[in-house]
């Protein structure tokens, strides 16, 4: 194997990679799309139990996938509710309203994919809007998906 081909190859270990603390939703950046030519991002989500989502909302430029690898992860696309146990994946294509909760009194972890990488910026500016004492209102979550083409359904 060529020194360039191992150079391009990205590993990201256990307890590596970028955390994004969100009130209780602990987020860790696998891939922020500068390994991908930001066609892809991926991230893994911690929820803790009883936590509430963003408010519902539609992209406009990528698609959002979600691997529950464990818990229980309630999506609300529209009016439905869908419960999503471990070994369920959810993919939300551009345009479609949806958010999503952990409505048990569990944990529960999803893996994440981005395409393209646009949204993880969303979340390291929101861990920063947080840091600046600014409230984590509905409102203010709405102004920063603004930012990266999504808008509230």
């Amino acid at each position: 194997m060529t020194e360039e081909a191992k150079t391009a190859v990205s590993v990201v270990r256990p307890g590596d990679g970028e955390t994004i603390v969100l009130g209780t939703t602990h987020l860790r950046v696998l891939e922020d799309g500068s390994h991908t030519g930001h066609r892809l991002a991926i991230a893994e989500s911690v929820l803790a139990p009883h936590t509430q989502g963003p408010p519902q909302h539609r992209h406009a430029r990528h698609d959002e996938g979600f691997y529950i690898l464990s818990g229980t992860v309630r999506f609300t696309v529209g009016d439905e509710d869908h419960d999503a146990g471990a070994g369920t994946l959810v993919m939300v294509p551009p345009g479609v309203p949806h958010t999503f909760a952990n409505p048990t009194d569990r944990p529960a972890v999803m893996l994440s994919t981005f395409t393209p990488d646009l949204y993880v910026q969303y979340f390291r500016d929101l861990r920063d809007e947080l840091a600046a004492g600014r409230p984590p209102t509905p409102q203010a979550t709405v102004e920063v998906m603004g930012r990266y083409a999504t808008d509230p359904a």
